[in-house]
């Protein structure tokens, strides 16, 4: 009784043992406060550049109407055709001139009282989208096309066809605004930046969109010349940065 009653201390003993150590252990690895903490400063910075537009962009059209609907699409592909022949005469190349609509659609006439006079009208639609590459003979382009026939002019568009360097430049200028921003936020706070951890951008700047000719088109017919303003485009690139901390 006596030596059973011994192996049940012993045993007892070691059980407590184990259970100190495990303790201890458990103890060094969670409840250390020695780890550093990983403090970090998020900024963002923006870079802006301004374009002087080489190229344009803009929808021609030809819009037609009658009883016939032969005949209507006959007569538009007529004035389409003119229009295409003075846009290659001002040096438009076929690869940029690309037909974006073609549409024939029939529509119910009606009277003045608004009653139906069973009477159908056709109404045709040809558009193109015109690429200019040159800049100084957008006006001259507008004008040939609506001399030749085109009554709806749209969505002039000016760009830059090569925006690599500038591109480039803005966004070494975020960078350079989210540094600046970062290092006065952590002097202001007592600290110093250290490493970059994460970088991403965001772009903006395309085409710019100008005017739509289309109600004035029969103006247009009796001008000499359209006149046209690219301006500036603006580009812009913003940044978003995160910076470790001493």
């Amino acid at each position: 009784m006596m030596r059973t009653k011994n192996y049940w201390m012993l045993a007892v003993l070691l059980l407590a043992v184990l259970l100190s150590g495990c303790a201890g252990r458990a103890f060094a690895q969670t409840g250390s406060s020695d780890e550093p903490i990983n403090r970090t400063l998020t900024v963002s910075g923006s870079g802006k550049v301004y374009l002087t537009p080489d190229i344009a962009y803009v929808t021609i059209g030809v819009h037609t109407e009658g009883e016939n609907a032969a005949e209507v699409v006959e007569a538009n592909n007529q004035q389409a055709q003119k229009v295409s022949d003075a846009l290659k005469a001002q040096g438009i190349a076929d690869k940029d001139i690309q037909t974006t609509n073609f549409s024939i659609y029939p529509q119910q006439e009606f009277d003045d009282q608004g009653k139906p006079t069973g009477k159908i009208r056709y109404i045709v639609d040809n558009s193109v989208f015109v690429t200019v590459r040159d800049i100084n003979k957008v006006g001259d382009v507008l004008d040939a096309a609506v001399q030749a026939g085109a009554n709806s002019i749209a969505g002039i568009q000016f760009d830059v066809a090569d925006k690599t360097a500038a591109l480039s430049d803005a966004r070494k200028a975020a960078v350079a605004d989210a540094r600046t921003k970062a290092e006065e936020l952590a002097s202001a706070a007592g600290v110093e930046i250290d490493e970059v951890q994460t970088i991403s951008e965001f772009t903006s700047g395309g085409p710019t969109p100008m005017y739509d000719l289309r109600a004035a088109a029969p103006v247009v017919q009796e001008a000499a010349s359209v006149p046209v303003q690219p301006g500036q485009m603006l580009l812009t690139v913003e940044v978003n940065m995160v910076f470790t901390l001493r």
